[in-house]
């Protein structure tokens, strides 16, 4: 079977299901998006990386990454291979002094440790015509796109415009001990709206 390739589109908080997240991935050469449910942990992990945050201790895909290292294990590619009930099956393809091992995982795990490890994500398409959709561009914008938590933070935006520099790295810096990254992720983006005035 071929295989398709997927890229991260985005995460959303997910409107069916309480304290869950959609994870949004997109065909490369095509128009379908499949979204997947995950948990607020992963999701989190997820986000973290792909912005590029340093927490001040590793999270377990971090700990996951570094253990491969250690050991010299690649992560090459992500598979989701099934889709069963609702549930995403995937796999890792991992390699090790020229061995190729599959390491079964939930697709959440398996997406947070790929990005760590810059691999590519792949499906089939028996997964992409059973559960992908076609969204039109107004469907989700980039506001939408976005990992939200339901509580409102102690920083809210709007206050964040009205703090001097030096304290917004405080708070950026205090977020990231309390491994509030959400709360780091919208500090940053004020910090670089700032830089680019």
């Amino acid at each position: 079977m071929e295989k398709i390739k997927l890229e991260i589109v985005g995460l959303s908080y997910s409107q069916t299901q309480s304290g869950a997240y959609a994870l949004v991935l997109s065909e490369v050469d095509g128009v379908r998006r499949l979204p997947i449910i995950i948990g607020g942990f992963e999701a989190q992990a997820i986000a973290i990386e792909l912005e590029k945050m340093v927490p001040t201790r590793p999270l377990t895909h971090d700990l996951f990454k570094s253990f491969a290292g250690a050991f010299d294990i690649e992560v090459k590619e992500v598979i989701i291979y099934k889709l069963d009930e609702g549930i995403f099956y995937s796999k890792l393809i991992c390699t090790k002094a020229g061995e190729t091992i599959e390491i079964d995982a939930r697709t959440s795990d398996a997406i947070a440790i790929g990005v760590r490890f810059k691999c590519a994500v792949y499906t089939y398409e028996n997964i992409l015509s059973s559960s992908g959709i076609l969204l039109d561009e107004t469907s989700m914008d980039e506001d939408e796109m976005v990992l939200e938590n339901t509580e409102e933070k102690e920083t809210p935006k709007d206050t964040l415009e009205t703090v001097t520099g030096a304290e917004l790295q405080n708070k950026l810096n205090q977020a990231i001990d309390n491994e509030d990254y959400e709360l780091a992720s919208k500090i940053r983006d004020e910090i670089n709206r700032r830089n680019a005035i």
